[in-house]
């Protein structure tokens, strides 16, 4: 930590500039995690930081809420398994209450039609396979051996990718030109086999490289699960066996170990939030910021919608792009061809949040305590994914749709009354355009269609439930204020990765006017529970300097 973070007290106003207005080094724009980890680097590097959300308490999408008297889960994601462990120590999130009430937690692949899958730790390096010895044939499960050792080694490098800031392409700067070797360099280190392999598979369907390799409809079913989670393609989509390594690196970069915070999510945005408060931060909740101010072409602060200005050398805002360019700073500030580029961005999303509270644990059958103790995956193959996916293409949502689903009481009973539990279930497809809108009949359509699936693997369930609550993009886009509901902010795929993410002109986190950048989920690496967004924003605020 610099001198300057040293000798501020935390909370410091700044300064008051001649106008009588506060003044910051760096206005941050959503306390979600990316800013809170972006205030705390700034912070620590001595800048006086200001961090305005709108809602009455920090994490944005990252947090834990009651839905029911006495039941509590995480509001969107629900583990953790994507964090760099080289963040965690930075920012000592241990020091600021972070604990674990499970970790490596296991992976199961429900299948109304047989007996549940104990998957080996999908998103570890050293995974084996036998925990499906015996279950699966013996040439699938040396397959899945050898398949999943190569994933590891091609998630390796693409780690290395995504905690890097993306180098402009075509730029004389020898720090951009330092970057490109760099990435060219750690790519060259798989070697010729590897990748050949990753150019060969990187805009492949999950669907084609599953099925050259296995015959169990069950493991593909669940290998291929996490290549659509989150996004708006089925197995079937172009690129999909890309956004599958996407998830292995993020998990890569995370440990490889799937962790659930006690707590909820929550908890750690609030570790987050004393971290960033430590250094020197100040954090105000209740502040929606109504404008993005600029004076001489250049971000001077924020208009609050209160009508407070305040004002600061750098702006940062950890919104999706559309929110920040085209409703918090204005078109009049940007050429036209940038404006139609981030008009354009797909940022629909197809993914719905379940929650049930429970009276009792459900039976579900086959499952032992400790593998229910886990992530449970309804995927029973990939033609099961399809049809599911098939609905969204014409603004339906799925009829069987596909679920991942826990149950954070058993390791953390502290999220319900006692003796009561929680499941929380991601659920796909649920588009934010469904035709007719999401009514109150759309919305019972859809539980029905989820309860049916997840009974069928738990018949008990029904009678357990005690409370339900249904948050639809539509729903998350009015709650956490993401345009669109989309969990990446804009969806991850090809044309919006690395080098162009959210939009080309923006990915080293820099806006195309000065004074502001990014730092949210529409920047490059994308969303999930990473914080490197945050951390890669700072960076590029402490070099501009």
């Amino acid at each position: 930590m610099s001198s300057a973070s040293q000798t501020r007290a935390a909370g410091d106003p700044g300064t008051i500039s001649d106008t009588g207005t506060a003044r910051y080094d760096c206005i941050i724009i959503g306390a979600g995690h990316n800013g809170l980890v972006c205030a705390a680097y700034l912070a620590r590097g001595g800048r006086s930081v200001l961090v305005l959300e709108a809602a009455e308490h920090v994490g944005g999408a990252a947090v834990t809420r009651e839905f029911a008297p006495g039941f509590r889960v995480s509001a969107c994601a629900h583990l953790l398994y994507q964090m760099p462990q080289r963040l965690v120590r930075e920012l000592d999130l241990g020091a600021c209450g972070l604990r674990m009430a499970a970790l490596g937690l296991p992976t199961v692949a429900l299948d109304p039609a047989g007996a549940p899958l104990e998957m080996p730790a999908a998103f570890s390096a050293d995974a084996s396979g036998a925990a499906l010895d015996g279950v699966v044939s013996p040439a699938d499960l040396a397959a899945l051996r050898g398949y999943q050792a190569q994933l590891a080694r091609l998630a390796g490098a693409l780690a290395r990718v995504l905690e890097a800031v993306p180098p402009r392409l075509g730029s004389n700067s020898w720090q951009d030109r330092l970057g490109l070797a760099r990435l060219g360099w750690g790519l060259r280190r798989l070697g010729r086999r590897d990748l050949r392999e990753l150019l060969r598979i990187g805009g492949m369907c999950v669907q084609d490289l599953l099925d050259e390799r296995f015959a169990s409809a069950r493991l593909k079913g669940a290998l291929g699960f996490d290549a659509v989670l989150g996004t708006n393609f089925g197995p079937r989509s172009p690129g999909t066996a890309f956004t599958l390594l996407y998830r292995l690196a993020a998990a890569a970069a995370g440990g490889g170990v799937l962790a659930q915070p006690a707590g909820g999510l929550g908890a750690l945005s609030a570790a987050l939030a004393r971290a960033a408060q430590r250094a020197g931060a100040r954090i105000r909740t209740g502040a929606t910021v109504e404008r993005i101010l600029v004076h001489e072409d250049r971000a001077t602060g924020v208009l609050l919608a209160s009508g407070e200005r305040i004002e600061a050398r750098t702006v940062v805002s950890s919104a999706d792009p559309h929110t920040t360019f085209l409703g918090l700073l204005g078109s009049e500030h940007l050429d036209t061809g940038f404006v139609r580029r981030v008009d354009h961005l797909r940022s629909h999303g197809l993914t719905a949040k379940l929650h049930l509270g429970l009276g009792r644990l459900p039976s579900f059958a086959g499952l032992s305590r400790p593998a229910l103790n886990g992530r449970l995956l309804l995927a029973p193959s990939l033609e099961y994914l399809e049809r599911a996916f098939n609905h969204a293409k014409y603004g339906e949502h799925s009829t069987a749709p596909t679920i991942e689903a826990v149950i954070p009481t058993l390791a953390d009973p502290a999220l319900a009354p006692a003796g009561k539990h929680v499941l929380s279930a991601i659920v796909q497809y649920a588009p934010y355009r469904l035709a007719g809108g999401w009514s109150a009949e759309a919305r019972t359509s859809f539980t029905r269609a989820t309860l049916q699936a997840l009974e069928a693997c738990a018949p008990d369930l029904a009678s357990c439930i005690e409370a339900a609550e249904l948050l639809t993009p539509v729903d998350i886009e009015r709650e956490y204020r993401i345009r669109g509901g989309h969990w990446h902010h804009t969806e991850l795929a090809l044309d919006q990765f690395f080098f162009v993410r959210p939009v080309a002109g923006v990915a080293q986190y820099r806006a195309p006017l000065e004074g502001l950048f990014l730092c949210g989920a529409g920047c490059h690496p994308g969303g999930g529970v990473m914080g490197i967004a945050g951390r890669n924003a700072a960076r590029q605020v402490l070099e501009a300097a």
